[in-house]
């Protein structure tokens, strides 16, 4: 098959309430954006101004209110603060309500959103292994009648999921290692990453793992879909665009930095110690739209076909219009998506 190339918006949850949210997902469907993907946080990377709308009932609202875009979690966690047989439930019942839009994206999660439940925080191999058998469960869940499941960290007795449809929702996995990319090149229909980092990260790992484990299925590139996070900061001055990033100086941390981190204030307190440069560095700053498309283009040479903008400004609408109005079209024209 030919992977279409797609662009979508991301729709934070960490700094929007679920209206204003909604909201704005509605206008990017409005403005041509081809997705929608929220984040699914318990808590926000900052106390102050912070938000979390649960993902799922606003995939919900999201369905009803929109027609065309196609709309999914990027990423939810199925396998501490939700056991992955209400995941399979929850997602074969928007598959059926809303059927060929809807995404399940799942990663290996972070402290932040699982730790306060009183979880014993394991380290990045168990995460992992844990996020294999949940999606293991997931999809028997929704190919088989009845199942019970004997497994290392989940059990389900005589479950059948009553409600789904016979084409299963497609599940995408997150990654920022090898491991997790080799295993979505193997088993996933899409992988997820975020842009921002050293390129090397993406050209000598991550692009180089996903294609080893499409080898091992017999897959090629053209099987999955390949998915990137891409941060920008567009606005009328670069020295504007630039101020909008600090919301975000979190996502600057290492993960050093912030491992084992479970508390919005503290992780508040260390995005507060990092400079604008530092905050701003994840994401193309720049006040030039064809600067924007040269710099997003570098990701879709390199084989990205679904770039979902992340915008860290407060005003997205005014965001939207000007990509779907300055942005979108030239990488349509450039790119023929």
């Amino acid at each position: 098959m030919t992977v279409p190339l797609r662009f979508g918006y991301k729709a934070s949850a960490e700094q929007f309430g679920p209206a204003e949210l909604l909201d704005y997902a509605v206008l990017a469907e409005e403005v041509g954006f081809d997705s929608v993907f929220i984040s699914d946080h318990l808590q926000p990377w900052l106390h102050e101004g912070g938000h979390a709308p649960a993902s799922v009932p606003w995939l919900g609202a999201l369905g009803a209110k929109t027609s065309r875009v196609l709309i999914g979690t990027s990423v939810l966690t199925p396998t501490f603060r939700y056991n992955p047989t209400v995941v399979a439930q929850d997602f074969a019942t928007l598959g059926v309500l809303y059927p060929g839009r809807v995404i399940l994206g799942v990663g290996t999660g972070e402290a932040l959103n699982e730790a306060n439940l009183g979880i014993a925080w394991p380290g990045p191999p168990e995460r992992f292994q844990r996020l294999k058998e949940a999606i293991g469960l997931i999809r028997r869940l929704w190919s088989e009648d009845r199942v019970t499941f004997d497994g290392t960290y989940y059990t389900a007795r005589n479950i059948t999921i009553y409600d789904k449809l016979d084409e299963p929702v497609p599940i995408y996995i997150g990654a920022a290692g090898p491991a997790a990319t080799r295993l979505a090149g193997r088993t996933a229909d899409g992988f997820i990453t975020t842009s921002g980092k050293k390129p090397e990260l993406y050209t000598e790992t991550l692009l180089p793992a996903l294609d080893e484990g499409l080898a091992k299925a017999g897959r090629t590139r053209e099987d999955i879909d390949t998915l990137i996070e891409v941060k920008v900061s567009f606005d009328h001055s670069v020295e504007a665009a630039r101020e909008k990033t600090r919301f975000w100086a979190p996502l600057a941390l290492t993960p050093d930095e912030k491992m084992g981190v479970d508390d919005p204030v503290e992780m508040q307190r260390l995005g507060e110690q990092l400079p604008i440069e530092r905050a701003a560095s994840r994401f193309i700053v720049s006040t030039d739209p064809d600067e924007h498309v040269e710099r997003i283009g570098w990701y879709v040479d390199h084989g990205f076909r679904h770039l979902v903008f992340h915008d860290p400004g407060h005003d997205q609408a005014t965001f939207l219009r000007m990509y779907g109005e300055e942005i979108l079209p030239r990488l349509r024209a450039k790119y023929g998506a």
